[in-house]
């Protein structure tokens, strides 16, 4: 028996994703999960609807997989944001992708 693909490389993702998050609407949290196919530098980042960069989640290197980072409503200052739409963005390498999300309070 010869087997193509190593049982990790059938577990782990094929290419990167920046997946629906949940609850969504949220208040006060919500969970952003994200795939990567392989170890990268990793930016994560929440913009407000004028493209200013409200929060960063994220810079830094992380492993290949399945991950998810918890955005607790709150801007790099700590201070809670106003309700309203917000964009979540995920940037590795070359790959750029981006998703909506609403805050309720």
């Amino acid at each position: 028996v010869s087997w193509g693909n190593s049982l990790l490389d059938l577990l782990l993702p094929q290419e990167p994703l920046l997946d629906i998050n949940y609850p969504n609407p949220f208040n006060p949290s919500t969970a952003i999960p994200f795939a990567l196919p392989s170890g990268q530098e990793v930016h994560l980042d929440i913009y407000n609807l004028l493209g200013q960069r409200v929060r960063t989640l994220m810079t830094g290197y992380l492993d290949p997989g399945f991950h998810t980072i918890v955005w607790n409503g709150r801007d790099d200052a700590g201070r809670s944001v106003a309700a309203g739409l917000y964009i979540s963005e995920l940037r590795t390498g070359d790959f750029r992708q981006t998703r909506k999300m609403t805050l309720l309070k």
